[in-house]
């Protein structure tokens, strides 16, 4: 059984792959002005060929400015990707749009680069969302844990998320996935068929909400997440 997963996680790695590369790529550069149609319908054939489905539970808020989700690997994004259409602007770390093929594919599906070294990256990243909302019309994705890891305590988040909400007087949408690390484990390199679960909370408006929001949110978030775990066997 190990064998068999271990095989799937290499087939699903080369699936990505191959779709960004061969798929993704091209069509955004050749038909750029229907990239989240693109985006979309990729990710969606991609999912179905690592033998994945992405479920929603609740309704993604349209209206939000900011998406903010816990984050276990490339499945996250792909799922998200695949269950909705809102031409969502990722936040990335800078190192990956230094890589070959998904640096390519974040530079021109447009998304935001986020150096962790430069100490100015902070008031960067407020004009880039600003940028987002108010000329391109686009709703920004954020991992607020700011990296992985394989346990089903979220991490502390880290402060930029909060700090730009409440100097741009976003709305918020928390979203808790959970599953996609049965779909494609990169901590230990199996895969195996499976649901991947997009829980989409109520919407924050920072503008009115209490000095905690930010705390109360990951709490809510973790709520879910152990809910999950314990009626449904889902790690996040």
């Amino acid at each position: 059984m190990k064998t068999l997963a271990t095989i799937r996680f290499y087939w699903g790695a080369f699936v990505i792959s191959f779709n960004t590369a061969v798929l993704m790529i091209p069509a955004l550069m050749f038909f750029g002005r229907y990239k989240s149609a693109i985006v979309h319908h990729i990710n969606a054939l991609t999912l179905w060929m690592m033998g994945g489905i992405a479920l929603k539970k609740g309704k993604m808020d349209k209206s939000a400015d900011m998406y903010v989700m816990n984050h276990q690997g490339i499945v996250d994004i792909i799922g998200l990707e695949a269950v909705q259409n809102n031409h969502l602007r990722w936040a990335a770390k800078k190192e990956l749009f230094d890589t070959l093929w998904f640096g390519n594919l974040l530079k021109h599906g447009e998304m935001i680069s986020v150096d962790r070294k430069d100490k100015s990256s902070l008031r960067k990243l407020i004009a880039d969302v600003k940028e987002s909302r108010e000329r391109l019309k686009r709703p920004v994705a954020i991992f607020p844990e700011g990296t992985r890891t394989p346990k089903q305590k979220l991490l502390p988040f880290k402060k930029g998320a909060k700090i730009i909400a409440e100097k741009l007087g976003l709305k918020v949408q928390p979203i808790v996935i959970t599953g996609s690390k049965k779909l494609l484990n990169e901590h230990n390199k199996t895969a195996h068929s499976a649901i991947v679960h997009y829980h989409f909370l109520p919407t924050i408006d920072v503008s009115k909400a209490d000095a905690d929001w930010y705390e109360k949110l990951r709490e809510d978030m973790q709520k879910v997440i152990d809910n999950e775990y314990t009626h449904h066997n889902r790690s996040r």
